[in-house]
């Protein structure tokens, strides 16, 4: 797994074929083939051996959602470093022992919340798309920018760009965005 997660990491996913994984292995690809049936098992296995990264999770520590939220900066680090594992999370896949292992350290850290199973794997299905959407942000290096464009045919955009710059919140988006989106899918009044 070492030798496929570095050949992903430094020329993208669309790089690792049992053929490379093997060369940089100094061995033949018929020879992974006695461990593998197949590329997807790879794929699978870099993304489980990928997840063990999360490792050690966060003890509850009284606050479930200070506890999530370190959990998804954890996963946002994850994504940072491998940013191809976000084509991974778009395909079917088998889900290995470490992914079950966040998935129970999420469960565990939500177990005083008192909602539905259902809206607690809600809350780690977005959890972890939050996560990737700013990971992928942060490894795409670009922000939407209105500079040089005429706004004055649109008169909302117009205000919003005639009010003077306001001093940014104290906390981060990413904190904000997740905190909000939890609170609102895990209380039942979103407070």
């Amino acid at each position: 797994m070492t030798a496929a997660i570095a050949i992903a990491d430094a020329s993208g996913l669309a790089a690792v074929s049992m053929r490379a994984v093997a060369a940089r292995l100094e061995t033949g690809a018929a020879s992974l083939y006695r461990y593998l049936s197949s590329r997807d098992d790879l794929l699978d296995l870099m993304a489980d051996r990928v997840a063990a990264e999360l490792r050690p999770y966060p003890e509850p520590d009284g606050d479930w959602l200070d506890t999530l939220v370190r959990m998804a900066r954890a996963q946002r680090a994850v994504h940072e470093r491998h940013p191809w594992l976000f084509e991974l999370s778009q395909r079917a896949s088998a889900i290995g022992p470490e992914a079950l292992a966040f998935f129970d350290a999420c469960l565990k850290v939500m177990a005083p919340v008192e909602a539905p199973f259902a809206a607690k794997f809600e809350a780690i299905g977005m959890m972890n798309g939050v996560a990737i959407l700013f990971a992928r942000k942060r490894t795409a290096g670009e922000s939407l920018t209105f500079v040089g464009l005429d706004v004055t045919p649109y008169p909302y955009l117009l205000a919003a760009f005639s009010e003077p710059v306001s001093a940014p919140p104290a906390t981060d988006l990413f904190e904000r965005a997740l905190r909000s989106l939890l609170r609102g899918l895990l209380t039942p009044d979103g407070a």
